[in-house]
């Protein structure tokens, strides 16, 4: 979800990087059953939803990639694959998002950061059509609790975000693409987690606020990438939030309904597995 953050960026790499060279005769997709390396990301965008003020970050990590037929660190989220069938799919898993710091959003002067969130829950996919032997269209339907790592962990309510998903791994002049648009409901928790004001930080320019469960806002994400090599990829996202519709707009830190969030990267994989799977 990434919702106090510029980019996911420790979910980008899972979702771009991959083999580039699967075996000749393979009838489906296949892929190393693990891989490793490193990703560096530069990405620009609103600390969250709603806000108005923009944020920047760039950053290196290493990465590992694992395709077992439970256990997953793949396409997004770290976990176990409970079900797969031709049309179903059933996982339970983790994904993170990067925090904001309260000196880089104007509206939030005075008040605590917002810490790096981990979002922990099931998902499940549905299968709806597959165009092509490299494409699919599914839809989505994650129910995530988040947790806040600032000084501890602390808990933030919960999130249900369904997405309607087209993925080609085949798409024009080798870029594999992922495009993606969903909704973002928050309970009142993770509601007034980014858009309650406290009395103690209400000033004269910022009134106290309580946060209510509801809409967050309505997301449209596009993730694109390309090997540049049998070992490197480049990978760029575009992510565009519409937040008009959103249940805490009349709060203080609410300023913008719409926002947009770029972000590009490179990601070299240092080694895989021999063993190539279907995915």
């Amino acid at each position: 979800m990434g919702l106090a953050t510029l980019a996911r960026a420790a979910l980008l790499v899972p979702l771009c990087a991959g083999g580039t060279g699967a075996p000749a005769a393979a009838e489906e997709p296949v892929q190393p059953l693990w891989e490793a390396g490193v990703f560096g990301l530069a990405a620009k965008g609103p600390a969250y939803p709603g806000a108005e003020s923009s944020i920047s970050s760039a950053l290196a990590l290493p990465y590992v990639l694992y395709r077992g037929e439970v256990l997953r660190a793949d396409r997004g989220t770290v976990g176990a694959r409970l079900l797969r069938t031709e049309r179903f799919e059933f996982d339970v898993g983790f994904s993170a998002a990067l925090g904001a710091s309260s000196r880089d959003v104007q509206a939030r002067a005075g008040m605590p950061d917002l810490g790096a969130q981990v979002e922990f829950g099931p998902r499940l996919k549905v299968n709806l059509a597959q165009p092509s032997p490299g494409s699919r269209v599914r839809i989505e339907v994650p129910l995530r609790a988040v947790l806040e790592l600032r000084r501890g962990v602390h808990d933030r309510g919960a999130t249900f975000e369904p997405e309607l998903v087209y993925e080609d791994r085949n798409g024009p002049a080798g870029w594999r693409i992922n495009a993606r648009i969903g909704a973002i409901w928050g309970d009142r928790r993770l509601q007034d987690f980014l858009y309650g004001v406290a009395p103690a930080y209400a000033t004269a320019a910022r009134a106290a606020y309580e946060a209510r469960a509801g809409w967050v806002a309505t997301r449209a994400t596009v993730t694109l990438s390309r090997a540049l090599g049998p070992d490197l990829r480049l990978f760029t996202q575009l992510r565009l939030d519409d937040t008009s519709g959103a249940a805490n707009r009349a709060s203080p830190l609410h300023l913008s309904n719409q926002g947009a969030t770029f972000g590009v990267g490179l990601a070299w994989t240092l080694a895989r597995s021999s063993r190539w799977v279907t995915d």
